[in-house]
């Protein structure tokens, strides 16, 4: 029997990873004032039992006021740099997954309460808001607060900010860096002419559109080791009419895989309240496919992805080069285990859980090594 396509290794920017299961950010909201807590400790150890072949760190902001929320994780100083080495320090001790970081800034969708008390953005009076800012003064709902438009000082500092939070995660000794240019965030809203309006060489077209963007991978790109991986997430479509979509999406891919990009991962919407998503089992996969079609770097699949078989397909088939689960791996922590055990493959587990192996499947973990 042929070995599951999903379990194959694959080579992302020289590195190689086990399977072809990647664990996407998932925001906790449970900091302080950008620190990493005793939360993500547990969050992120159990996570880097599951099997998978690499655990990705939530959105992370690259200043205070690129945060969602105010109980969001950052990497802008020696306090938020020193939480996360702690909490990698514990997660490291017990697995040897490789570990990546989600680089973000909210931009518009900034200063906002947190999920389970309602979500929605607090006015910069707040004792848990501030301003926020964006490519054009248009706020993200109608009723919030308008952003404030950046001008080439505050691009500047925020390509800047974006490189030392880089350096930084090299320090850390992450296995890579995602760029989040996805889900209507800053790098989304300069690319999308629905919250882009600039009349400079920053808007208009999708070559003025795309420039801030890439500015910023390029920061990232020279600020990050050579020899690890740099990715971007982005949003395939817009998902509303006359607004950013695939075929400027295969656009963008193109220019950052000639940038030296590694691998892009492929979401979708978040910029506009007006979106209409025909959600279902793999409905963002046709866009991972389009883009899959345009370049070489590998190419991530995400979104309601929880079948077997059906991750096994998108992989199999071509549609991308791997898969990335976020809630659905949330519900089941060792979901690449049960993968492994259906598909008739082998998946990485501490020794300390080898009793669990059932006996028909007696032959699934391999244990992890020192």
């Amino acid at each position: 029997m042929s070995k599951p396509r999903l379990f194959e290794p694959l080579t992302v920017g020289g590195n190689t990873l086990a399977n072809r299961i990647i664990i996407a950010p998932m925001c906790q909201y449970s900091a302080e004032g950008g620190c990493m807590t005793d939360w993500h400790t547990i969050h992120l150890g159990h996570l880097a039992l599951s099997g998978a072949a690499l655990l990705t760190i939530e959105a992370t902001a690259v200043t205070p006021e690129g945060r969602i929320s105010y109980a969001d994780v950052g990497l802008w100083d020696d306090r938020t740099e020193a939480a996360m080495a702690e909490v990698l320090a514990s997660v490291r001790r017990h697995s040897d997954m490789p570990i990546a970081i989600q680089l973000a800034h909210a931009g518009r969708k900034a200063s906002t309460d947190l999920p389970w008390q309602g979500g929605k953005q607090l006015p910069p009076d707040h004792a848990n808001g501030w301003q926020t800012l964006a490519p054009s003064a248009r706020a993200f709902a109608q009723g919030e607060n308008p952003p404030l438009a950046l001008d080439r000082a505050a691009m500047d500092a925020v390509r800047d900010a974006f490189a030392t939070a880089a350096v930084r995660a090299a320090r850390l000794d992450l296995a890579a860096v995602q760029i989040h240019m996805a889900h209507g965030y800053l790098l989304h809203q300069f690319l999308s002419p629905l919250s882009n309006h600039r009349d400079d060489e920053y808007g208009g077209s999708l070559e003025n559109r795309m420039r801030f963007p890439l500015e910023v991978f390029d920061a990232v790109r020279a600020a990050f080791p050579a020899d690890k991986p740099v990715t971007v997430r982005v949003s395939g479509t817009d998902w509303v009419e006359a607004g950013w979509d695939e075929g400027q999406t295969v656009t963008l891919a193109r220019a950052l895989e000639a940038r030296g990009c590694s691998a892009i991962h492929v979401s979708s919407g978040g910029l506009d309240p007006r979106q209409h998503i025909p959600v279902g089992p793999s409905y963002q996969v046709p866009l991972a496919r389009a883009v899959k079609q345009a370049v070489a770097m590998p190419v991530i699949a995400v979104g309601l992805i929880t079948d077997f078989e059906q991750a096994e397909a998108i992989v199999g088939t071509g549609d991308a080069d791997a898969i990335a689960l976020a809630r659905g791996i949330l519900y089941d922590p060792r979901w690449p285990w049960h993968a492994a055990a259906h598909l008739g493959a082998r998946v990485e587990a501490p020794p300390q859980y080898l009793r669990s192996q059932p006996r028909q499947h007696r032959h699934l973990f391999d244990v992890e090594h020192d």
